[in-house]
């Protein structure tokens, strides 16, 4: 089954670049051998830089299952995910994922990651779009009012 809910994925890629709504991924979510979701790459119709196959099937999933979080849930993405999606993977605590092509791959076709893989590593004040912290007064107020509610859902 994994092969074919790749290759479904794969196929979506290709449809994406066949009706040029999108670059050229595609991404398929699954729970119980049933699929949730699927998405092509959306950046350039949405006109939207986190409109990513993988971020856009999430997006589908969770309102679809009327949940944030994919657990018990499988991605199945045309190549592997961007830094991006892979955060986004972690934050939907998505279960496994399966993928066909390499950011290598990925990156030999004009689509190359792995400078923002450089850039995380770096400190942020080190990276190529200055990050400053800037000390304010009460800035961590939010986060008092969070510990402090009663009813809150955790995530």
């Amino acid at each position: 089954m994994h092969t074919q809910f790749l290759q479904l994925a794969i196929d979506l890629a290709a449809e994406n670049v066949k009706t040029a709504k999108g670059g050229p991924y595609g991404a398929v979510i699954v729970k119980n051998n049933t699929i949730i979701a699927t998405s092509g790459n959306c950046v350039t119709m949405n006109l939207d830089p986190t409109a990513h196959a993988e971020i856009m099937a999430i997006r589908l999933a969770c309102e679809k299952l009327g949940d944030f979080q994919l657990t018990d849930s499988i991605l199945y993405t045309s190549c592997e995910p961007c830094p991006m999606c892979l955060g986004a993977i972690y934050w939907a605590r998505l279960e496994r994922v399966f993928f066909a092509c390499t950011r290598h791959d990925a990156a030999d076709a004009g689509f190359d990651d792995s400078f923002i893989y450089d850039e995380i590593a770096h400190l942020p004040q080190e990276r190529k779009i200055p990050m400053q912290h800037l000390v304010v007064d009460n800035a961590d107020r939010p986060f008092q009012l969070w510990a402090q509610q009663d009813v809150k859902t955790l995530y």
